[in-house]
């Protein structure tokens, strides 16, 4: 009822033997108390142990047996050919896998990646593999991307979003990199006597990526809502929904210590902990907490309502940077107008030396076809006068290309991404 994948490997002069276990679709699975006998029993790991199950975790698990996680499902709207193949060569180069160097063939990849099943004759993605190796998995899921919307003001009359699509690696990454190049603020502050500077942030970067990560875990996938970063003047708010799963709610989810076994994606989970994005073990209020105490930031705040229907994590600005919050919020405002993300600085950095339609900058992208993303990252381009047209009297011509601008030159240099 599950499926077993082994490996051999050789370690100073050893010889082991791997087993991955996938998770089965006929959980809570029995093992026998001891080989030389038939009783059979549920067992648990808790941190490190394995331990037999007591009898509310018993019936816990029964409860979940036929529910089958949403990532974990077959998608019968999608094809095994809907998946990227770079995408895979990707991740498996993130964690060091060797399955790439195995001379699999693409089926065989995706069956020890579990992100298929069914027979040969109807063999189906799972929602998993969607979410992490299609490049617009939103043809075939509700809502699976990011949103940030930029307040310039305290009364959300000056705003401006960003809409991050695609697999959820390449998201998460993209967020990150736009809120680091875009959002962040330093001050570095010399202190007499010591050699070393001090350094505060408006907001840690590592608590504003345990957030999000934390976000992409335990968001459903199954409901039209996506996440959102919402950066007001003095704060930011990282939105999933729905809230938490029991035993968490309203009332102790600012608790010191916080601690759930039910996951809503297990699968999202561990390829992320593969990514070490994430590990699993409810540690991620801890290490919010902690940047934000190693920063001198005002303490998180965990936030959801008596139904569950949502879960905020807030995060507010080192108050060194409310003080000069107008100052801020203009180099932010500066910042976000541009700055760019990976795609638009690939598109610039193409330009420089051509001048191409919107097909021939899909295709040096990697793209089949003219994405959501290419048209937005364009857009903006245009209008940051970056790039302009070439028959700019006739905007939609089949004939039309674009080209950088001198100030598109001027920017390249001065662009800083950081690589992932």
């Amino acid at each position: 009822s599950f499926h077993a994948l082994i490996l051999k490997k050789h370690t100073n002069n050893k010889n082991i033997i791997i087993l991955y276990c996938h998770g089965g679709p006929a959980r809570p699975y029995k093992a026998p108390k001891e080989l030389s006998k038939s009783e059979y029993k549920y067992y648990l790991r808790h941190s490190s142990s394995t331990v037999v199950a007591n009898a509310n975790e018993e019936r816990e698990l029964i409860s979940m047996s036929n529910n089958i996680p949403f990532d974990d499902q077959i998608n019968h709207k999608a094809e095994i050919s809907d998946f990227n193949l770079h995408l895979i060569k990707v991740y498996l180069k993130e964690i060091n896998s060797d399955l790439d160097s195995k001379n699999l063939n693409f089926e065989e990849l995706c069956k020890s990646l579990n992100i298929v099943e069914g027979p040969k004759e109807y063999l189906k993605p799972k929602n998993i593999g969607l979410l992490m190796f299609c490049m617009n998995p939103e043809k075939f899921i509700k809502t699976p991307w990011i949103e940030i919307t930029v307040f310039y003001d305290k009364i959300g009359d000056k705003f401006q979003e960003e809409k991050f699509e695609g697999s959820i690696p390449n998201q998460i990454k993209s967020v990150l990199q736009f809120v680091q190049n875009t959002i962040i603020q330093e001050r570095v502050e010399k202190i007499e006597g010591q050699a070393e500077a001090k350094r505060v942030f408006s907001y840690p970067f590592s608590a504003i990526e345990e957030a999000l990560v934390n976000a992409v875990y335990h968001k459903s996938y199954e409901i039209d809502a996506p996440i959102e970063v919402r950066i007001e003047t003095d704060r930011i708010d990282i939105i999933s929904y729905p809230g938490p799963l029991p035993p968490l709610n309203k009332d102790n989810i600012n608790n010191q210590i916080v601690i759930s076994k039910r996951y809503r994606n297990r699968r999202i989970g561990d390829f992320l902990k593969e990514l070490h994005l994430t590990e699993g073990k409810n540690t991620g209020f801890r290490k919010i907490r902690r940047a934000l105490n190693i920063n001198g930031s005002p303490k998180p705040k965990f936030i959801t309502d008596k139904d569950s229907v949502q879960f905020v994590t807030r995060l507010k600005i080192h108050h060194d940077f409310k003080k000069t919050q107008a100052g801020v919020q203009a180099g932010v405002q500066a910042g976000v107008q541009a700055g760019l993300i990976e795609t638009d600085t690939k598109i610039l950095k193409f330009l420089k030396n051509s001048i191409a339609s919107k097909q021939e900058i899909s295709e040096f992208l990697g793209h089949k076809s003219i994405t959501r993303n290419l048209r937005e990252s364009l857009k903006k381009l245009l209008k940051e006068n970056l790039v302009e047209l070439t028959i700019p009297e006739t905007p939609k011509s089949p004939k039309q290309k674009y080209k950088i601008t001198k100030k598109g030159l001027d920017f390249i240099p001065k662009v800083k991404i950081k690589k992932n």
